[in-house]
């Protein structure tokens, strides 16, 4: 196992945790390199040796975030569905103002994208294809995919009352309902 030098550890945790205090404070749209980097305390050289740019770095996050949710939906095969839905939802909980920063940026569409196209992935493992005869698959997964993702950001930004398990059990209902017919 390759070990990473702990310069590069500490300048990567300083770039993302400062990209992160930005993105919260202030949206993605007005982070610039040259301000995250002062607020960093980092040469923008630096920078660049870890990422492109600012839409670089956070692809790098929000594909560190799917490896983290990829890890979760593995562990939802041996817990059950409903309990294993709590558990995904409770990881956009953990992580909400990083979403919630995301969900309201215009410029982080890709993000969206990232996400939606994990989702839709995660729910066609789950479909029976036989229960699908008249549907078209892609439609049925962007279907389901773009509700579930409609229904997280809703909960991300405050706008469901709810708590995470209620959340989580009804888009499993929901789920079974159309799966079911």
């Amino acid at each position: 196992m390759v070990k990473t030098d702990r310069r590069i550890l500490k300048s990567r945790q300083a770039i993302q945790s400062t990209f992160l205090q930005m993105l919260l404070q202030e949206g993605f749209d007005e982070i610039t390199v040259k301000k995250l980097t002062e607020k960093a305390d980092i040469g923008r050289k630096t920078f660049y040796l870890h990422y492109t740019d600012k839409y670089d770095l956070l692809d790098k996050m929000v594909d560190d975030h799917i490896a983290q949710l990829r890890v979760i939906c593995d562990q939802k095969q041996d817990i059950g569905l409903i309990e294993g839905s709590i558990l995904w939802f409770s990881y956009f909980e953990q992580h909400k103002p990083f979403f919630a920063a995301l969900f309201k940026s215009e410029g982080a569409s890709t993000f969206r994208k990232k996400l939606l196209s994990f989702t839709m992935a995660e729910i066609d493992k789950k479909l029976n294809e036989d229960s699908l005869p008249i549907i078209d698959k892609h439609i049925f997964l962007k279907f389901l995919g773009t509700a579930t993702m409609g229904v997280l950001e809703s909960y991300v930004l405050g706008e469901l009352d709810s708590d995470i398990e209620a959340v989580a059990t009804q888009v499993v209902q929901l789920y079974k309902t159309q799966l079911i017919g």
